[in-house]
């Protein structure tokens, strides 16, 4: 179902749990919109890849865009609001989150969907999370990127610059304030031979 997944070699270490969110590097874009990256965020992501690969029950799904209907070109999972996380160390994940952001957002993350690149032909379109909140209001998303490093891609909505990070072996983006509404993202396609890449993004309520 996948290609070959390469661990890092900075993964092999003896530490548990997410580091300090205090060493996330803020980055300021414009029409109030920001992002928090912290890379090697969560020690073990490789081993916590290879658990997520085989413990989440991936589904593929079809979505209809104008006169077809098309697969979507990455696997998927989701969890609700108080669905049990499919492994303790996105339970850990999601408390860290909610202590270092909820006093900035004023809520908790209350949802997980997680995505499966399997190779570069795998991506996501340019899009914002707009169906919920985030069309109205300014919101955050929490991204933990584990397997193969792929690059996230952020443009501002109508044109402009495009910010590109890194993302895989336990990173973190946050994406806050305006993002949703007045910029954009992807994951896009390529030509390499990639190996896979889970993401996890924690959503507030009502934010998809």
């Amino acid at each position: 179902m996948t290609g070959a997944f390469q661990g890092s070699l900075l993964d092999d270490t003896d530490e548990t749990g997410p580091r300090p969110l205090t060493s996330a590097r803020r980055t300021r874009l414009a029409h109030g919109a920001w992002i928090d990256v912290l890379p090697g965020w969560v020690p073990g992501a490789d081993a916590l890849f290879e658990r997520l690969l085989t413990a989440v029950p991936w589904r593929a799904e079809s979505r209809r865009m104008y006169d077809r209907v098309v697969d979507v070109p990455r696997m998927l999972a989701f969890y609700r609001e108080g669905d049990t996380l499919p492994d303790p160390v996105l339970d850990e994940a999601k408390a860290a989150l909610d202590e270092h952001y909820t006093p900035e957002l004023g809520e908790p993350f209350s949802t997980a969907g997680l995505c499966l690149y399997r190779d570069g032909r795998d991506s996501v379109a340019w899009h914002g999370d707009t169906l919920g909140r985030g069309a109205t209001q300014d919101t955050m998303i929490a991204i933990l990127s584990v397997g193969t490093p792929r690059p996230l891609l952020l443009r501002p909505r109508g044109g402009g610059p495009t910010i590109r990070r890194e993302l895989g072996h336990g990173d973190l983006i946050v994406m806050g304030g305006s993002c949703q509404r007045t910029w954009e993202h992807a994951i896009p396609k390529s030509a390499r031979a990639l190996g896979p890449r889970i993401s996890v993004q924690y959503r507030p309520h009502n934010v998809r």
